[in-house]
């Protein structure tokens, strides 16, 4: 079944095929993605995979686009905007083309640049350098990165009187991992085991954690022109659970006392070996059609597989912003945006956890080579995840942004200066950034805006954006060098709709 699994997703071209208001094509695109473990094994991913995935990711789509693009934000007439508060109305209405009409895409991290991306794939194995010198010398000893996809399959909007409605239903991806330093110390080290010492070995490690969020979203939006300065919107959101996945190490210990030479020799073992194992972690997933095979003997995890697609949970959200103009050149916007949760239903839930201690002499030794001496340390047997007996449902947040901003205009409107803070929920690290920009409106058909942000970028880089005709294009954080380690990039186009604001 595994197999066929990889078949399915990966055979189906998404890009070419009709993408219609269909739950099927909603999952084939978000799968396509998503497939992060491999069927066909039922290999459980290990630190070194999940790097490794997330590293897949952020090569393919390097050149695509942010969950939102804060460089819009002063660009009164692009709908765009409008993912960072409802309550900033455009113009006038719209078409966006679906799924490049407003497709975008953000990366981040903590620690992994460009240039590290070009090491880790210079060779035909993907990940095999990921342990290199280079990489873990400039290494924190906590590392992150975020990944969070944003496209629309169907997305409009249009005046009536002093109000804007709009609708769009699309695809929402966000994924996260963080890894100690210490991990990738021990990768290294596991990569050739028999350059260990034996004799007595220690390690203690934990606090990696893996994240993964994806539905499908319909929402309905509306802001209305309270006066000719306040503007209030907001929109409400169905949502439909494709697939969510939490998995939290929390600790692994290992020790082991008077061994010497390989651990395979019963000598060693007859003369007083010991080895002990302590891990502590959680495995929490919820999809449709995903189950787990199990040991019949020792109850633990041995895979996984699907026998089936759907949609796993439901779910709700609402975004909520306002405008408010001080003066004829001023006006200051708040929002707070994806307030919201999805609940699981409790027959797609899956929920593993362990929380042993174990001890090995020359009775068990087997069992300890089996974990510690095959060149992959984070296996099944050393987890051991057992069932845990839930038959409830299970909830999950969104990740809530929340923004303000600041815009003040000259000449006329065609030229406006702004900053933007924004403050993003994420999973496993929450992002704050504060972005410095102004816009220049040429003409109704031509608009160009640059930002700077201080944060994420240590101030090494400078957003971008124009707006011609229906063609929409920008980045926050433009490539300036090899350490460039935030990236993002938005394509969007669109067709005007006929009806214009209205002056109140």
């Amino acid at each position: 079944m595994g197999g066929k699994f990889n078949d399915y997703f990966w055979n189906t071209n998404i890009f070419a095929s009709k993408i219609t208001f269909k739950t099927k094509n909603y999952r084939t695109f978000a799968f396509k993605f998503f497939n992060l473990f491999d069927m066909t094994k039922k290999t459980f991913p290990s630190p070194l995979k999940i790097v490794s995935m997330m590293l897949v990711f952020y090569c393919y789509t390097f050149p695509a686009s942010a969950q939102f693009l804060r460089t819009s934000f002063l660009i009164n007439d692009a709908h765009y905007r409008m993912q960072l508060n409802p309550a900033l109305t455009p113009e006038q209405g719209y078409v966006d083309i679906p799924v490049i009409g407003n497709f975008n895409l953000a990366i981040s991290s903590n620690t992994l640049g460009n240039q590290d991306i070009l090491d880790i794939f210079s060779n035909n194995k993907a990940g095999s350098n990921l342990t290199s010198d280079a990489l873990y010398d400039h290494m924190k000893n906590s590392n992150w990165i975020n990944l969070a996809l944003n496209t629309e399959f169907i997305s409009f909007g249009w005046w009536k009187g002093e109000n804007f409605w709009s609708f769009n239903t699309g695809l929402r991806l966000d994924m996260g991992a963080q890894i100690p330093k210490k991990m990738f110390s021990l990768l290294r080290d596991f990569q050739d085991t028999d350059n260990i010492d034996w004799t007595n070995f220690k390690m203690d490690i934990g606090g990696e954690s893996f994240n993964i969020n994806a539905y499908t979203e319909l929402g309905l939006g509306y802001a209305r022109q309270i006066n000719e300065d306040l503007t209030v919107g907001g929109k409400v959101k169905l949502l439909l659970g494709i697939g969510n996945l939490n998995m939290q190490i929390n600790d692994v210990f290992i020790e082991t006392k008077n061994l010497d030479g390989d651990l395979t020799d019963l000598e060693t073992w007859q003369k007083g070996g010991y080895g002990k194992v302590k891990v502590d972690a959680i495995f929490e997933s919820s999809f449709a059609g995903m189950k787990t095979v199990m040991d019949t003997k020792t109850g633990a995890m041995t895979g996984y597989e699907f026998d089936n697609y759907g949609i796993a949970g439901y779910g709700g959200a609402i975004d909520l912003g306002v405008a408010y103009r001080f003066t004829d050149d001023m006006t200051i916007s708040a929002a707070l945006n994806d307030i919201g949760f999805i609940n699981w239903s409790k027959e797609s839930n899956t929920f593993l956890s362990v929380d042993t201690e174990r001890e090995y002499n020359v009775n068990n030794y087997d069992d300890f080579t089996d974990i510690v001496d095959n060149g992959d340390l984070f296996n099944y047997n050393l987890f051991g995840f057992q069932h845990e007996e839930k038959s409830n449902s299970r909830t999950t947040s969104l990740y809530s942004t929340f923004t303000a901003g600041f815009e003040y205009e000259l000449l006329d409107d065609k030229v406006t200066f702004g900053a933007l803070s924004t403050t993003r929920m994420l999973e496993p690290k929450s992002q704050t950034e504060l972005t410095f920009s102004a816009a220049y409106r040429l003409k109704r058909i031509l608009s160009l805006a640059a930002s700077y942000s201080v944060i994420q970028s240590a101030g090494k880089s400078v957003g971008l954006a124009l707006k011609l005709g229906p063609l929409f294009v920008g980045t926050d954080y433009m490539y300036f060098g090899k350490s460039t380690n935030v990236f993002n990039a938005f394509l969007g186009i669109s067709v005007p709709l006929a009806g214009k604001r209205k002056n109140t």
